[in-house]
């Protein structure tokens, strides 16, 4: 059997754990043709298939699973030679973090200066897109969710709880009028909030969970668009009071009726013990444990 090029099972992962050649392909940095010659190179090498074509996109032979084990084996244990090779200075590689944008965007981001300087050698990846990737399929070192996942092979632990209100900008409150109990939401016909049949998460129905009747009329899938719109004057609608509390163009409507949310943080059984990982894990529950009142004001 001829060699098998370390570079061509990375991209057997990447297939493996995103289930479409083109997501693969955009994963790795190659176009879906490229990673189709790929893939077909290995198989021929290997004189196995490993993937059969559906309407969803690949999935996994039996062969394929087997190898699947594999080379996750081969992958942790190159992990672990990366940050052996660096002992005494601190954890190396790269460490992806998954989280929802409102999260990473006002509390991740604005903390993270500490974390960066404290571990030079570490690449940081924040992802934010809409939906979380997955510690299972190993697409996240890290994942910030808004619930505890129910299975897989996975570590999960409640890093906090977090407070929500409802906040207007003093010009909307001017033009449209001050509610004074949740009923009088009704009347506000601009309210904020996330497009409903594009929700990634249902802990994101924000107005459902104040009033069961309230609807938004400006929707999008972005909370920091969300903001901007409230910010502006478009309309009212309900933030985390880590994004809400820290806009002095914002005010707190109703204050007394506020919601509450979680994070989660999870990692996979197999890297959690990687020291970028630990590393990681340790600053995030340190500086939540410091900055508990942006998260959950009194």
């Amino acid at each position: 059997m001829q060699p098998i090029n370390w570079n061509d099972l990375q991209d057997f992962l990447a297939i493996a754990r995103t289930g479409q050649l083109s997501r693969a392909a955009a994963a790795v940095g190659v176009d879906a043709t490229t990673m189709g010659r790929r893939l077909r190179r290995l198989e021929s090498r290997l004189g196995r298939t490993l993937f059969e074509q559906t309407r969803q996109g690949q999935v996994l032979t039996e062969a394929g699973e087997a190898i699947l084990a594999e080379v996750e084996g081969m992958e942790r244990a190159a992990g672990r030679i990366g940050e052996g090779a660096g002992a005494g200075e601190g954890p190396v590689g790269t460490l992806r973090v998954s989280m929802s944008e409102g999260f990473g965007s006002w509390f991740i981001a604005d903390n993270l200066t500490d974390f960066t300087e404290s571990h030079p050698r570490l690449i940081i990846d924040l992802a934010m897109s809409s939906g979380f990737l997955s510690p299972s399929k190993r697409e996240a070192d890290v994942a910030i969710v808004l619930s505890r996942p129910r299975a897989g092979p996975l570590m999960a632990g409640k890093l906090s709880d977090y407070a929500l209100r409802l906040y207007a900008s003093p010009a909307y409150l001017a033009s449209h009028g001050r509610p004074e109990k949740i009923e009088d939401l009704a009347r506000h016909r601009r309210l904020v909030g996330y497009v409903p049949d594009l929700l990634f998460a249902p802990e994101l129905r924000y107005l459902s969970r104040l009033h069961p009747d309230l609807e938004p009329s400006l929707r999008s899938t972005s909370i920091n668009a969300q903001h901007r719109l409230i910010a502006a004057g478009a309309g009212m609608g309900v933030l985390p009071c880590f994004i809400g509390d820290q806009d002095p163009a914002l005010e707190p409507v109703l204050p007394d009726n506020r919601i509450t949310g979680s994070f989660w943080l999870v990692t996979h059984k197999d890297t959690h013990q990687l020291a970028r990982v630990q590393a990681f894990r340790n600053w995030l529950t340190r500086i939540v444990r410091r900055k508990r009142n942006q998260l959950l004001p009194a």
